[in-house]
């Protein structure tokens, strides 16, 4: 998926603002020259509504479900949906599935493989059209199990919240070809205990959840850099933070260990607010230069 550039957007942003708002900042951003937009599913808008809205909003833009939780809609209606999108914006979205928050007593890889197995179901059977450029779907993945689960039955992986080790170690497990999409936060602020700060209270609900803390055993941290806020490493690991130059050095860590997209998300910015202008400069550092 070579489309979406080496470097997009993620945000949160989009739960909180009004619709015009959105629709001027996908148009800004594409005309900044950004090729692709990610934006999760965390109980506000419905994704697949608010993915036809971007792409109706813009015109070479490319817009990824990062991620729709597969307990927010039958198979049938995801399947629908994407169809629809694939067939009206040909190869302009990209359906990034995965399970959602933990559900007591149900295996994640187990749910993801029996969705799958109803999507691909339908793609045979259903009664709407199959559009000429065919949908794809990734799926959030972190563990082995789960990332050769998108390997084998997706054009890829989605990453959220790992260090460049496991953008190393996923790229093994997927192989050389299978897509390989990388979320990481970032925070332009120069003075350590600020910008650490600002990490901790973002990172807060992940280093409190059990499945979060279960990851983050596995990247390598300790207990003891879990608890209290989290370590200056991890905090490190999961927020960079610094200067322009300093910020872009480190997100092209993860295509050096071989992501081949990284997905930015600007954090420090109040709920309703924008982070456009942080975008802007991104852009400048990230993306290649436009023809004159």
């Amino acid at each position: 998926m070579e489309n979406l550039g080496t470097f997009g957007i993620y945000t949160f942003d989009f739960e909180h603002q009004p619709a015009a708002r959105v629709r001027d900042s996908v148009q800004e951003l594409e005309q900044l020259g950004w090729r692709a937009v990610w934006f999760p599913e965390v109980g506000g808008r419905e994704a697949l509504t608010q993915a036809g809205y971007l792409l109706a909003s813009t015109e070479r833009l490319h817009v990824v479900n990062g991620i729709a939780q597969i307990w927010s809609r039958e198979a049938g209606a995801t399947h629908a949906a994407s169809a629809l999108l694939a067939d009206a914006y040909p190869g302009r979205h990209v359906l990034g599935l995965g399970f959602g928050a933990h559900r007591p007593g149900v295996k994640p890889l187990a749910a993801l493989a029996g969705y799958l197995d109803e999507l691909d179901t339908l793609a045979k059977e259903a009664a709407v059209p199959a559009p000429r450029t065919p949908a794809r779907r990734i799926l959030a993945a972190y563990g082995p199990k789960m990332i050769a689960l998108a390997r084998d039955r997706s054009a890829g992986a989605h990453t959220y919240h790992v260090n460049t080790a496991h953008t190393a170690q996923a790229r093994d497990i997927l192989g050389p070809d299978a897509f390989l999409g990388v979320e990481h936060a970032v925070l332009f602020e120069p003075d350590p205990d600020k910008a650490r700060a600002t990490a901790r209270e973002h990172l807060h609900p992940y280093l409190n959840s059990s499945y979060n803390i279960a990851k983050f055993r596995r990247l390598g941290y300790t207990d003891d850099e879990i608890a209290h806020g989290g370590s200056d490493r991890l905090v490190d690991d999961l927020v960079f933070w610094g200067d322009l130059d300093t910020v872009a050095e480190r997100l092209h860590g993860h295509v050096r260990a071989g992501a081949d997209h990284v997905a930015v998300q600007v954090i420090g910015t109040p709920p309703g607010d924008s982070a456009m202008k942080h975008w802007r400069r991104l852009g400048e550092a990230l993306l290649p230069p436009t023809a004159p």
